[in-house]
């Protein structure tokens, strides 16, 4: 697979991130908009830049049958540290693979899929076509295809609320921005996903916002918070207009057309 550029961060993001709070604020948000849209277990998923398995490893504990793809060995090594504390059970659910989501097809075989996940990784991509025709290629008819993507409509949320004016003005015309990882990521908008599906055959069905409130929670923050009540004012937010346009990320679903 070549150099894993993940294996330097794999153990910040897997940790750091899923571990905090905010990072517990998306996966909940995710999975709570995937089991509206899914079909019921067994069903098969695939997730695409399924890294440590925090999105897939819950829907395989509820029965479904999931295969996490994934180009970098360290993120896999992760997810199967996590699979080697669950029963024997959901152990026989889940596949590990390791490839770019790009060669996906050819490795897992086309139009197999009742879920095709791919949360946070169109944003690492210049041009994110070649991955989403992946994607689609994955999903059977009528199959699910679940994506989360950086909102370029929020850019200027973040620096301006840590007082970066300057940076908050420029956001407004930027379509990229560095994360909380020091990575340079790009950003999309609903419509523009919405068109790039459609030309793979994948009606849009629904989006969702993705953490707003506690999108600029700094390690520095007192831990005073209800974590429960927190998941669900932010799943609120997720499903209401003008909270889910102002969230950091975006959570569209999309269905494979039949023929």
């Amino acid at each position: 697979m070549g150099d894993d550029t993940w294996a330097p961060l794999a153990d910040r993001f897997v940790d750091g991130h899923y571990g905090s709070l905010r990072g517990r604020v998306r996966t909940h948000v995710i999975d709570a908009h995937l089991r509206w849209h899914l079909p019921p277990p067994p069903a098969e998923v695939v997730d695409v830049g399924g890294g440590g398995g925090h999105q897939a490893l819950p829907l395989a504990r509820d029965g479904y049958e999931v295969t996490i793809l994934d180009p970098s060995s360290a993120m896999l090594a992760r997810a199967a540290e996590a699979l080697d504390r669950e029963s024997e059970e959901v152990r026989r659910r889940v596949s590990l693979v390791e490839a770019a989501g790009e060669q996906a097809q050819a490795l897992l075989g086309a139009g197999r899929f009742a879920g095709v996940l791919c949360h946070g990784v169109l944003m690492y991509l210049d041009d994110p076509e070649p991955l989403v025709a992946s994607l689609a290629g994955l999903a059977c008819e009528g199959g699910v295809i679940s994506i989360a993507a950086k909102n370029a409509a929020n850019l200027a949320v973040r620096p301006a609320l840590a007082g970066d004016w300057k940076a908050a003005l420029a956001s407004f015309q930027a379509d990229r921005q560095v994360n909380g990882l020091g990575l340079d990521t790009r950003a999309d908008t609903v419509e523009g996903l919405t068109r790039l599906l459609g030309r793979y055959g994948v009606e849009t069905v629904a989006w969702y916002g993705v953490r707003l409130f506690t999108d600029g929670w700094t390690p520095e923050r007192p831990a005073l918070d209800d974590d429960d009540d927190v998941l669900a004012v932010e799943l609120e937010a997720s499903r209401r207009d003008p909270y889910r346009q102002m969230s950091r990320l975006f959570h569209l679903i999309g269905r494979r057309r039949t023929e």
